[in-house]
C-alpha cells in the first residue's frame, strides 16, 4: 500500500480551518476530514505518559471504550454508532490501543465484516508495546493504516518502525507539533524516511488534563492567541518542517492538522451526518449540524445547577427512574390530549419530552399552566446530547 515518493511539494492551504500541507492526504485523513470516520477510543490504559496527553479525566488510565461520544460495551453498539455517522472508516486510539490488542483484532474483524474489505481502519500507537506478532494480528484482522506514536526524547525504539514493512499496509506518524523539538522532530523525520510516507503534526494544544497531569507549564509553552487552546510556534514550526522535507528531499507527505480542523471540519461534518439519521419530527437541523428542539422539562429536572448529577442519580436508582419515567408517560399523554399533539418523544437519558420549537413557543403559557417547563435547546446531535444553549421560556 506505500505510495510513490514522488510527490508535489507545492503547499495546499486551507484557510477555512488553517490547515495546510504538502505531499498526498493519508487515505486515513481523506475519510476524517469528510467526517466519515467513527473515532472509536478503544482503552485508556496506557504505558507511556506523555506530558502532553489530551485524554480527558472520564478516560484517563481507565479500561472504558467510547465509539464517538457513546460509552459502549458490545460489538452490536459499535455498529449502531457507525451506522448512524454513515461511517466510512474508523481511526482507533486510546490510551495506547496495543494494551488490548485481541479487542482490537475483534473489533477490526467485525467492522470489515459488516461494512465490507473498503471501510477504511488506522490505528494510532506509542512504541513501548510495538511488537512482530501484534503488528501481525492486527494486519492479519485488516487494518489498513497504522500510525506510530515515537518519543522524541528517546529513540532507543524507534527502530521498531521498520517492523511494520513487513506488512502491505499505509505507514505513517502522528506526533504533536513540539515548538521547542524543532531538532528532534527533524532527526525523526530523517530516520524514518525510508519506512513511512507521511508524517501527520497535530497542533499542540493546552487543555485541563494537560496541564494538571503534567504542567505543559514547565515547557514555557503560551497559547497563540487570547481565544485559542493552541500553542504559539507550533503552527510555525510545522511550516519550517514541511521546507525541510522539501530541501532533505526526504519524500514525505507533511500534514499540520489544527485543533480548528478537529473541532470545525472533522467533528462538525460528523455530526451532520449523524444529525440527519437521529433528527425527529419537529428538529431543526443547522448548518452546523446542531439540532434546534422544543423541550418540555418536568419542574424537578429544569436545567440548573445539579442538573447533571440529578439526572445521573435517576439514572442509576430503578425505583426514581420508573417514576420519573411513568410521569413523563401520563405527561406525554396528556400533551396528545389537550393538544392533539403526536409528534412527541420522551427522552429516557435525560427525562424529557422532546417536541417542535413551534410548538413550545406557540403554547407556553399552557404548558405553564400544566406546572411543565417549556424551552428551546439547541443541543449535539451525539449519544449524550450536549446542550450547546438552553433558552427557559
Amino acid at each position: 500500500m506505500t505510495e510513490s515518493t514522488s510527490i508535489p511539494l507545492k503547499v495546499i492551504e486551507n484557510p477555512e480551518d488553517n490547515s495546510f500541507y504538502s505531499g498526498t492526504l493519508p487515505k486515513g485523513c481523506r475519510h476524517c476530514v469528510k467526517g466519515g470516520k467513527l473515532v472509536l477510543f478503544i482503552t485508556g490504559l496506557c504505558p507511556q505518559r506523555c506530558f502532553y496527553c489530551p485524554v480527558s479525566e472520564e478516560k484517563f488510565a481507565k479500561d472504558r471504550i467510547f465509539a464517538n461520544e457513546r460509552e459502549i460495551t458490545t460489538t452490536e453498539e459499535l455498529i449502531d454508532e457507525a451506522k448512524l455517522i454513515d461511517a466510512t472508516g474508523a481511526g482507533i486510539t486510546g490510551g495506547d490501543p496495543l494494551t488490548v490488542p485481541k479487542r482490537c483484532k475483534e473489533y477490526i474483524e467485525i467492522l470489515k465484516k459488516t461494512f465490507g474489505k473498503d471501510f477504511h481502519t488506522h490505528l494510532y500507537t506509542p512504541m513501548k508495546l510495538v511488537k512482530r506478532e501484534t503488528l501481525k494480528l492486527l494486519y492479519d484482522a485488516g487494518l489498513d493504516e497504522i500510525r506510530f506514536h515515537p518519543d522524541l526524547d528517546n529513540d532507543e525504539m524507534w527502530d521498531r518502525i521498520k517492523l511494520a514493512t513487513e506488512f502491505d499496509w499505509d505507514i505513517g506518524l502522528e506526533i504533536p507539533c513540539l515548538p521547542d523539538k524543532e531538532e528532534q522532530t527533524k532527526k525523526l523525520m530523517d530516520y524514518a524516511k525510508d519506512f513511512v510516507t507521511f508524517i501527520n503534526l497535530n497542533e499542540l494544544e493546552f487543555s485541563d488534563t494537560t496541564v494538571s497531569h503534567y504542567k505543559m507549564s514547565e515547557h514555557n509553552y503560551t497559547p497563540k492567541n487570547n481565544t485559542s487552546y493552541g500553542v504559539a510556534g507550533s503552527a510555525e514550526l510545522a511550516r519550517e518542517l514541511i521546507r525541510y522535507n522539501k530541501e532533505k528531499e526526504l519524500g514525505l507527505t507533511v500534514y499540520f492538522c489544527p485543533s480548528r480542523l478537529k473541532d470545525k471540519t472533522q467533528m462538525g461534518n460528523r455530526m451532520k451526518r449523524r444529525a440527519n439519521n437521529v433528527k425527529l419530527p419537529g428538529d431543526i437541523v443547522t448548518s452546523e449540524g446542531t439540532l434546534i428542539r422544543g423541550i418540555v422539562y418536568l419542574k424537578e429536572l429544569t436545567p440548573g445547577f445539579s442538573y447533571k448529577k440529578k439526572i445521573e442519580a435517576a439514572q442509576s436508582d430503578s425505583d426514581k427512574k420508573a417514576a420519573l419515567m411513568s410521569k413523563l408517560q401520563k405527561t406525554k399523554d396528556e400533551i396528545a390530549d389537550v393538544f392533539k399533539k403526536r409528534a412527541v418523544t420522551i427522552d429516557d437519558k435525560k427525562f424529557r419530552i422532546i417536541i417542535s420549537k413551534k410548538f413550545v413557543e406557540k403554547n407556553v403559557q399552557k404548558l405553564k399552566l400544566m406546572k411543565l417547563v417549556p424551552a428551546v435547546v439547541e443541543e449535539y446531535p451525539s449519544h449524550d446530547s450536549l446542550e450547546l444553549e438552553i433558552e427557559i421560556l
